[in-house]
């Protein structure tokens, strides 16, 4: 298989709301838009793309239809600080605070209005019980 993209898709009830908020606070912006679906691409990286989707629209099979769950979209940037004090600013929900991970990440966590987690990285050097974890040239700061 060539596989030529991929990108989540979440579904939720509300595809206008959820589509303005990452619009508004993670710089996507829309390429298609109707009453069901929204795809939405990175201003500044045209492989970073978000569809949004009604969850009970017919394309979708019965037995999986519904609101998106159990979904975590990672965000990696280059200034997690920064984008901690600019969401924080904004009044989104802080699921998990500002913090360095030992497997090699500063990340907090906030959520969508659908309560879909959003994990916003940037990658740290790791501690040396992890670093040997990492394949050969996927060690933070090694590319």
């Amino acid at each position: 298989m060539k596989i030529t993209s991929f990108y989540p898709v979440v579904m939720t009830r509300d595809v206008a709301g959820t589509a303005a908020f990452y619009t508004a606070h993670f710089g996507l912006a829309a390429l298609f838009e109707s009453d069901w679906y929204v795809h939405l691409q990175s201003a500044g990286d045209p492989t970073v793309n978000l569809a949004i989707l009604d969850g009970s629209h017919e394309t979708i099979p019965e037995t999986g239809r519904g609101a998106v769950a159990g979904l975590l979209l990672n965000f990696e940037v280059v200034n997690v600080d920064a984008e901690y004090a600019r969401l924080t600013a904004a009044g989104l929900p802080m699921r998990l605070e500002l913090r360095d991970e030992a497997f090699g990440q500063r990340h907090f966590i906030t959520a969508d209005p659908n309560g879909v987690l959003i994990d916003v990285i940037t990658p740290i050097p790791p501690s040396a019980e992890f670093a040997s974890a990492y394949a050969e040239g996927a060690l933070p700061g090694s590319a």
